[in-house]
């Protein structure tokens, strides 16, 4: 496994945010964590990245415990995809792709032949080689999401953690970001997602993790996991999970007869 956690309790200091967590995450699959605002998903993430100290259980990268690991190794072994940043400067999107290099150099050392190489290459693979000399700020949301996700493609750890790839996106970036997952758990990529829209997790996750009132609710393949029950329950309104004429299953609000 390239990535797994073992009863975790989560939180700051002694205030508990999150219990009985496990999970496990090996090359080539995405693991979409769901769950209501304020149910730890963030939390987690932080715990995941060894910003936070777990106050239980084990978490372990490529087999190694990550309390015995050094920021610079954790940074080599797993990359983060926030779900903004704002930049102080006017960097070009070619320069923030270029930080993602950061974990291989040391701190008075600039980039390098083979950093700018990696670089070039993730903007290439994401499809947006042709806006690395453009204003990051100026670019488009979906854009600026691509880059980001280029920057952790960049930094060649082999777990990627992303914390709402798609908020603030339109329909149709969401559906770029979606296959551009995709293809990186194609690549042997094993990445872990936060989402707030169920559908997502049908579409590129081959496992989810259910947070809810502090604990993990559910866990397993999506078609399994995902019923109309569980998503009623956590989320407090009534939903229908459907399978449509493709094969593809869908959520959706059961909204009462007559409504508008």
């Amino acid at each position: 496994m390239l990535l797994a956690a073992r009863d975790l309790a989560i939180g700051y200091g002694s205030h508990v945010v999150g219990r009985d967590i496990s999970l496990s995450l090996g090359a080539g699959e995405v693991l979409s964590l769901l769950g209501p605002n304020g149910s730890g998903k963030t939390t987690l993430f932080r715990t995941l990245l060894g910003l936070l100290p777990r106050i239980a259980g084990e978490i372990a990268i490529a087999g190694r415990p990550l309390a015995s690991l050094g920021r610079r190794e954790i940074a080599r072994m797993i990359a983060y995809v926030p779900q903004t940043h704002a930049v102080q400067f006017p960097y070009s999107v070619g320069d923030v792709v270029l930080m993602g290099r950061t974990a291989h150099h040391g701190a008075f050392a600039g980039p390098g032949r083979r950093d700018r190489e990696r670089a070039a290459e993730a903007l290439d693979i994401l499809g947006i080689a042709d806006l690395a000399l453009r204003d990051y700020s100026r670019v488009s949301g979906g854009q600026r999401q691509l880059a980001l996700i280029a920057r952790a493609l960049a930094q060649d750890a082999p777990v990627i953690v992303m914390d709402e790839p798609t908020a603030s996106l339109d329909f149709g970036n969401q559906v770029v970001v979606l296959n551009e997952i995709r293809r990186l758990a194609a690549r042997g990529l094993a990445v872990v997602l936060s989402t707030h829209n169920p559908d997502h997790a049908f579409i590129c996750a081959q496992s989810v993790l259910v947070l809810h009132e502090g604990a993990a609710r559910a866990a397993g393949p999506p078609r399994q996991v995902l019923t109309a029950a569980l998503l009623s329950e956590v989320y407090g309104v009534d939903v229908t999970v459907e399978r449509l004429a493709s094969g593809h299953y869908v959520c959706a609000p059961a909204i009462g007869e007559g409504a508008a």
